[in-house]
C-alpha cells in the first residue's frame, strides 16, 4: 500500500512540474507586444516580472532534435522551452509562438505598469481572456472573441468577427474604445462610475440597464434604443467610453 501511495505521489509531483512550466523576464514598466498567440490568458498582478506559464505542459521531447534549436520560417527561436519566442527589442518585449496553428496554451502574468498589446489575424485562435490588468491595453483581432474582467484602461479593443464581453473596474482611465464589426459588444459597468458613454450600431440594436438613466423603451429588462448612436452621461459624466458594433447589438449592463 505504501508503495502504491508513493507512486501516486510521484505521478502527482511530475504532473505538477509538467503543468507549471514557466519562463520569466524582469520588467515592471514598458510595453509587451503579443503577436499571433492562439491560446492565451493575460492577468495583471503586483510584481516586477512578466511570467509566462504553459497550461499545456512541457513540449514533447523529440529525440531527433537533440543538439538542434527550434526555429521557424520567420527566423524565430524557441528561447523559452514553451514553444514561444520572447525577445527584448529596444525595451519592447515581443512574444510570438513557433507554430502557425495550434501552439501552446499560455497564461501571461503582467505587472501593473506594463502596456499590453495583442494582435491576431489568423482563424486559428481561441478567445482572449484579460483579467485584472491595470495598465494600458491595445487589442486588434480578426476572428478572436475577447473577454475583459476587472480591467481599468486606457484601452482600445477592436475585432472584426469576434464578440467582446467585459466587466470593468470602478476605477477607469481615459480613453476606452470597444469596437466589433460583426460581433456583439456586451459591457458591465459599476453603477457608481462617472462616465460619458457613446454607443453606436448600424444594423443592430442598443440595450441599456434602466438604472443608467437614459430615456428609452423597455425590452427584456433592458432599455432599447432604435437610433444608430446614443450618448449618455452616467453620474454626471466622466471617462469617455465608446461601444460600437456595426452588424450586431450593443449591451450596457450594471455590474
Amino acid at each position: 500500500m505504501r508503495k502504491i501511495m508513493t507512486t501516486i505521489a510521484l505521478v502527482i509531483t511530475t504532473l505538477g512540474y509538467i503543468q507549471a512550466q514557466e519562463f520569466k523576464i524582469a520588467k515592471s514598466t514598458g510595453r509587451l507586444e503579443i503577436k499571433e498567440l492562439n491560446n492565451v490568458d493575460i492577468e495583471g498582478y503586483s510584481g516586477n516580472e512578466i511570467i509566462f506559464t504553459s497550461r499545456s505542459g512541457k513540449r514533447d521531447a523529440d529525440d531527433r532534435a537533440k543538439g538542434l534549436r527550434a526555429i521557424n520560417a520567420m527566423g524565430l527561436e524557441d528561447n523559452t522551452g514553451l514553444g514561444l519566442s520572447v525577445v527584448d527589442k529596444n525595451g519592447v518585449i515581443e512574444v510570438q509562438q513557433m507554430k502557425r496553428m495550434d501552439g501552446p496554451d499560455i497564461t501571461i502574468k503582467v505587472p501593473k505598469g506594463v502596456t499590453v498589446s495583442f494582435t491576431h489575424t489568423s482563424p486559428h485562435g481561441s478567445e482572449v481572456n484579460i483579467k485584472d490588468v491595470e495598465g494600458e491595453i491595445e487589442i486588434s483581432t480578426v476572428h478572436n472573441g475577447i473577454n475583459l474582467t476587472n480591467v481599468t484602461g486606457p484601452m482600445t479593443i477592436n475585432t472584426v468577427h469576434g464578440n467582446i464581453e467585459g466587466s470593468l473596474s470602478a476605477t477607469l482611465k481615459n480613453p476606452i474604445s470597444i469596437v466589433s464589426v460583426h460581433g456583439h459588444v456586451d459591457l458591465a459597468l459599476p453603477t457608481t462610475v462617472k462616465a460619458s458613454v457613446k454607443m453606436s450600431t448600424v444594423y443592430g440594436e442598443i440595450f441599456v440597464d434602466p438604472e443608467f438613466k437614459v430615456d428609452a423603451t423597455t425590452a427584456g429588462g433592458l432599455n432599447k434604443y432604435s437610433s444608430d448612436t446614443v450618448t449618455a452621461k452616467i453620474n454626471g459624466g466622466g471617462v469617455d467610453i465608446t461601444l460600437s458594433s456595426t452588424h450586431n447589438n450593443v449591451y450596457l449592463r450594471k455590474k
